[in-house]
């Protein structure tokens, strides 16, 4: 029996190839997302920290140093925020960018695939009318030899 070859294999296994990498590529930018989000949260519980901590030197005695050092320590921690913010925004976009072209490679080998499929379906269509073409040759020549036999 013949053997299936799919004469695009080479593309399939690209395909294949290039969707592993889209995979990875989005796993990497979904991880460094995380780590935005993570930084983001730590700074905002570090800022909340220093509110907390000028709620308290305000009702203890007032020491405006104190106060004073409270006051830029936030608004240092505001600014830290809102760039780490934009990190954040980067790394959604850059997950958003991987998912797409994890898509479309998804995509690209699943035609392959269908592709494939079909030339098999083909392969197989054509093996069978080998096989019965062989069959009725079989049966002819049998059927043949069997005339020969009852007329010699």
């Amino acid at each position: 029996m013949a053997v299936f070859r799919y004469r695009l294999q080479n593309i399939l296994n690209i395909k294949n190839q290039l969707e592993t990498q889209a995979e990875m590529e989005f796993g990497l930018a979904q991880a460094r997302l995380n780590e935005e989000e993570a930084r983001l949260e730590a700074l905002i519980a570090r800022r909340d920290g220093y509110i907390e901590e000028g709620r308290r030197l305000r009702l203890d005695e007032l020491d405006v140093v104190k106060l004073a050092e409270n006051e830029r320590s936030v608004k240092v921690m505001e600014e830290f925020i809102e760039g780490q913010r934009e990190n954040v925004r980067l790394a959604e976009r850059a997950v958003e960018t991987a998912r797409v072209k994890l898509t479309e490679a998804m995509k690209e080998v699943k035609v392959q695939e269908k592709l494939r499929e079909h030339a098999f379906e083909e392969f197989l269509e054509e093996q069978k009318a080998v096989e019965a073409k062989e069959i009725d040759e079989l049966v002819s020549y049998k059927y043949g030899q069997k005339g020969n036999l009852n007329n010699g």
